[in-house]
């Protein structure tokens, strides 16, 4: 513990030379947790030369242990090919031993929430992060207190669950959802149900106050009441084991699209618990419940694929679901971690913390850490080195889909930022951002590389055809694609003046410069804004 804290600089100040040799005493006697700290120093070269096959020792000897980092850092590795061979197989076993434990830690409830911020799309785009600010946690306190039900059942399923800069507090739930619950709220009944049926350290489990919650709710007919009473039925708590019951509560509580409703009916069918079995049945009610983000239809449904229950197996799809699991233990409240030192301007603390989950295959802390080294915000440091180090991380992200990222790598390739120029590797980035996750940018980028010749052929009609498209898939691409049209349209007139016996052929990029383009984009944005300047509407004196 004292290792992690030294790495992270949380709660003690950040000494990575400290934490290294203490992970390398810890590892010289067989601890697995050693073993991971050190797998992960070489991985990244973070107060060590950069091993790769070092890592991959360490990782094993952690893995083998039972520490969990270490299986998914190793269950990623053999899913993305990332230094070894891709294995499907070995990334299953890692990845199911996580996920294992994961679905055996998930309450009743559903556990705490995980908030999964991109630095990029806070910091660059302006997107809201979802982290509720001080002043409006306290304006709901203050309407709650006043009488408000919808302030003080929200206030209470955000302390139920954690999450949005709001810490995990039952007592508070409870304060919340009693309030709310006497005045006559079917939601905060059943939630109230869901606290006294899981309990906790603070509130002892209660099988009947749970049960008279539940029936309060479903008497006006809540579907998380209805789930509550079916749960109480499947499992026998506080009540007599009834599946007929359990069935009736759920499917009404499934109708209304309520998710717990809809994973204990996939379970009932799965199991064939009061009904026949069915695989087709708990497929489909998996796949709901799945689609509302439970937990356990992922693993439900990757249990299905991995051993072809019901269906084709399917390695990559179990794999996919069991990453999904694993990805949402509670070692992801690391990344509200990173975040908040982020936010506190310790940049190398956030930079080692989202690191360490990049190992671990989150593809947001890729893309964060990718972004710390991006803006020159790791200290520890150098340029050269932190653009390498973002190059390497913009990869991984793109590589799991994330489409900013790819247009990341296409701008690296570009301009020649940690590694040397390369149009055509830019210009297969941009293409692969543009095909599969259809990003504005990246047509933009390829409509201005075809307009230009860069790369690829110079052809003025494709990147017409290119900046209409961005133009049509993001309202925010249509001024600059209107000013690149524009500057087209220019181009290929004057193109087609030089063409002609009257006119001596002009080289512009002799006589104005490589970026003459860029100085006629900048005239014509100029013209334009004066425009909308001096059309608008003119106050009375």
């Amino acid at each position: 513990m004292v290792a992690w804290a030294k790495l992270f600089g949380n709660p003690l100040k950040q000494d990575i030379h400290f934490a290294k040799q203490m992970f390398q005493e810890l590892a010289d006697v067989g601890n697995p947790e050693g073993h991971m700290g050190l797998g992960f120093l070489y991985a990244t070269g973070l107060a060590v030369n950069v091993s790769q096959p070092k890592a991959l020792i360490h990782y094993t000897f952690g893995a083998i242990g039972g520490n969990t980092w270490a299986q998914m850092a190793l269950g990623y590795r053999y899913w993305s090919g990332n230094t070894v061979a891709t294995s499907c197989e070995k990334a299953l076993d890692f990845y199911r031993l996580v996920a294992d434990k994961v679905s055996q830690g998930v309450t009743f409830g559903g556990g705490a929430a995980i908030q999964r911020i991109r630095l990029l799309d806070e910091v660059e785009n302006g997107y809201t992060s979802g982290i509720l600010d001080n002043d409006l946690i306290e304006y709901y306190q203050l309407l709650a207190e006043k009488g408000d039900v919808q302030a003080q059942v929200g206030l209470g399923q955000l302390h139920y669950q954690g999450g949005r800069g709001v810490d995990l507090d039952y007592q508070k739930a409870l304060h919340y959802f009693t309030q709310a619950a006497n005045a006559g709220n079917a939601m905060a009944m059943a939630y109230l149900g869901k606290i006294y049926l899981d309990g906790s350290d603070e509130i002892p489990a209660s099988n009947d106050t749970a049960f008279k919650y539940f029936k309060k709710a479903s008497d006006l007919n809540n579907p998380v009441g209805l789930s509550g009473l079916g749960l109480m039925y499947l499992y026998g708590k506080g009540v007599e084991k009834d599946y007929t019951k359990a069935h009736h509560y759920f499917l009404l509580s499934a109708e209304q699209g309520w998710v717990d409703g809809q994973l204990q009916l996939g379970n009932m069918y799965f199991n064939g618990l009061g009904v026949k079995k069915d695989y087709k049945m708990a497929n489909k009610y998996f796949s709901l419940a799945s689609q509302s983000g439970h937990v356990l239809a992922y693993y439900n449904l990757a249990q299905m694929h991995a051993q072809g229950t019901g269906m084709l197996r399917s390695c990559p799809t179990a794999v996919e679901l069991f990453k999904n699991v694993a990805e949402r233990g509670r070692w992801g409240e690391l990344l509200m971690q990173a975040h908040s030192d982020f936010r506190s301007r310790r940049y190398d603390e956030s930079f080692v913390e989202y690191a360490l989950l990049a190992e671990l295959g989150y593809e947001v802390a890729q893309s964060n850490a990718a972004f710390l080294l991006d803006r020159g915000e790791v200290p520890m440091f150098t340029k050269e080195d932190a653009l390498a180090r973002a190059l390497l991380y913009w990869g991984r992200a793109a590589v799991q889909g994330y489409s900013a990222a790819q247009v990341k790598l296409g701008d690296y390739y570009y301009y020649g930022l940690g590694t040397p120029v390369d149009y055509e590797v830019a210009a297969a980035h941009y293409q692969l951002a543009s095909e599969q996750q259809h990003n504005a940018q990246a047509m933009f980028n390829l409509g201005y590389m075809h307009e230009r010749g860069l790369g690829m052929q110079r052809d003025a009609h494709l990147a017409k055809r290119l900046y209409d498209r961005a133009a049509e898939t993001s309202i925010d691409a249509r001024v600059p694609v209107a000013l690149a049209l524009l500057k087209l349209q220019l181009v290929v007139g004057l193109e087609s003046l030089q063409e002609t016996p009257l006119y001596n052929a002009v080289d512009l990029n002799s006589t104005v410069g490589s970026n003459w383009d860029l100085y006629l984009i900048t005239a014509l944005a100029a013209v334009l804004g004066g425009i909308v300047y001096f059309r608008r509407p003119q106050l009375p004196q």
